[in-house]
């Protein structure tokens, strides 16, 4: 057995241009190779200046093992950068590393392999009751309520509802088609296709989103199928952060009642909340939040013992409704009151109740196991 045949069983062997590719310039092509979403192809190119490039860019491949990348996040941590991101640059790392493994075949394995560091605690996000969303978008001005009430009863991200045009609104169907989302990028605004092929939808509005977007489209909406649903006061496309500034989303909050650390964000996921409350299906919750796999639908499955007790209820309806009513009798009958007993059948029952009794005269119970031994005895 050779020395090369050796290191490849035990997974110490290293190709030889292992040595000669930097993780540097190795990790920049592969961002500017990758097809990837705009806004998606800068928070890569951000990670990887910020969190990648300065700790491990100088590194050859074959050198990044895994006390490498255990000493790298722990000096990520301890120089302030937050969880989340210490998190999102790993991911990213592990992904650039994956295609020199699986592609390019430059390295054996992937020294991002560490568990537990592609995950964080996330906390749970506050959920605003209906009257909640009413107080929220009477809070807002004017042009802006509908937005917090489609926002809230559609479940559509922000950058779809900013992206939304007269011609994606259907007033007979209600309902609303997200073909596109605007992006905010680091010198434009830019429309582009929806986060994902399941993001391209068409979600069915209730009655009370139907209605304000009527009233919105009829009092701040041009008549031209390309015209913009929601827009500021000029007409110009809407910016998050400006947004929030100009409709002082703070006041907002506390005017309604709303916690303090409530995001925009956290009205889709009321909707999905108030979606998933209703029973829909699995399936049904994917199609309506415009996800591509199960795990986000299923973190609004939730159960909740009020949710059971609606449930139980809805199956008392539905077994009330199927089972067979009663025939009517078309005659009328006394039933018959039960036979007095006589005195024959009162002493016949008297003498099979009275016990059995041993030879001296002892009363005792047959068929026990105790009466068998003395029977015996």
């Amino acid at each position: 057995m050779t020395v090369v045949e050796s290191e490849i069983i035990k997974g110490d062997w290293v190709a030889p241009e292992a040595g000669e590719v930097e993780l540097g310039p190795y990790g920049q092509r592969w961002i500017a190779e990758r097809k990837l979403q705009p806004r998606t192809r800068e928070n890569y190119e951000d990670l990887f200046r910020l969190h990648i490039r300065p700790h491990l860019g100088g590194l050859a491949l074959g050198a990044v093992k895994p006390a490498t990348i255990r000493s790298w996040r722990s000096k990520l941590l301890d120089g302030g950068t937050s969880e989340p991101q210490a998190v999102k640059a790993y991911a990213l790392l592990r992904a650039i590393l994956n295609t020199a493994v699986k592609e390019d075949e430059i390295i054996r394995q992937n020294p991002c392999r560490i568990p537990g560091y592609d995950r964080y605690h996330t906390p749970e996000r506050p959920v605003a009751t209906v009257a909640q969303v009413f107080a929220l978008a009477d809070a807002m001005p004017a042009r802006f309520s509908a937005l917090v009430i489609v926002a809230a009863f559609s479940g559509l991200r922000w950058g779809e509802l900013a992206a939304l045009r007269r011609s994606d609104v259907d007033e007979t169907t209600g309902t609303v088609r997200v073909p596109r989302k605007l992006a905010a990028l680091r010198n434009r605004m830019e429309f582009g296709a929806p986060k994902s092929g399941a993001s391209n939808r068409t979600v069915s509005l209730p009655a009370a989103a139907r209605s304000a977007l009527a009233a919105h489209l009829r009092d701040y909406v041009g008549e031209r199928p390309d015209a913009l649903v929601f827009t500021g006061d000029k007409g110009a496309v809407l910016r998050s952060g400006n947004w929030r500034r100009a409709v002082d989303w703070a006041t907002a909050l506390r005017t309604a009642g709303m916690p303090e650390r409530f995001h925009f964000h956290d009205l889709r996921h009321t909707g999905n909340n108030l979606a998933a409350a209703t029973g829909a299906s699995t399936r049904e919750l994917m199609h309506r939040m415009g996800h591509a796999s199960m795990r986000a639908a299923l973190i609004y499955q939730h159960a909740t013992s009020e949710r059971d007790r609606e449930i139980a209820a809805g199956m008392d309806r539905r077994i009330a409704k199927a089972q067979p009513k009663p025939k009517k009798s078309t005659k009328t009958t006394n039933p018959t009151p039960p036979a007095k007993p006589t005195k024959a059948t009162q002493k016949q029952a008297t003498k099979k109740t009275t016990p059995t009794a041993t030879p001296d005269g002892t009363p005792h119970a047959t068929g026990t196991r105790m009466a068998r031994k003395i029977d015996k005895c």
